[in-house]
């Protein structure tokens, strides 16, 4: 199964926008999408007042198939004004494989 791990910097005066914009999305998507699993993680410490944050999407079943994964792409392009820099997306495959 396919999962999505999308990481970004966010800095320290946009946290609470950041915060409440990402998690109502998530909402948001999860609703539109049944069997959909999104969180939002956050690497300990900050450097230059700047956080590093992760949001993890999973599915089931069958996992995040391309046109999700286009879906999700779609959507959080609304996010962008709270990106200090690029954001990164990896994709992992369960293992083993089912």
């Amino acid at each position: 199964m396919r999962e999505l791990f999308i990481y970004y910097r966010v800095a320290a005066a946009r946290l609470s926008a950041a915060s409440a914009g990402v998690h109502a999305l998530q909402a948001a998507l999860c609703e539109r999408h049944p069997g959909l699993h999104a969180r939002v993680l956050c690497r300990p410490g900050a450097t230059d007042d700047v956080q590093t944050w992760m949001e993890t999407y999973a599915c089931t079943p069958g996992g995040i198939t391309p046109a999700l994964e286009a879906a999700l792409n779609a959507a959080l392009g609304g996010c962008e004004p709270w990106w200090e820099g690029s954001r990164h997306v990896e994709v992992f495959n369960a293992w083993p494989p089912p």
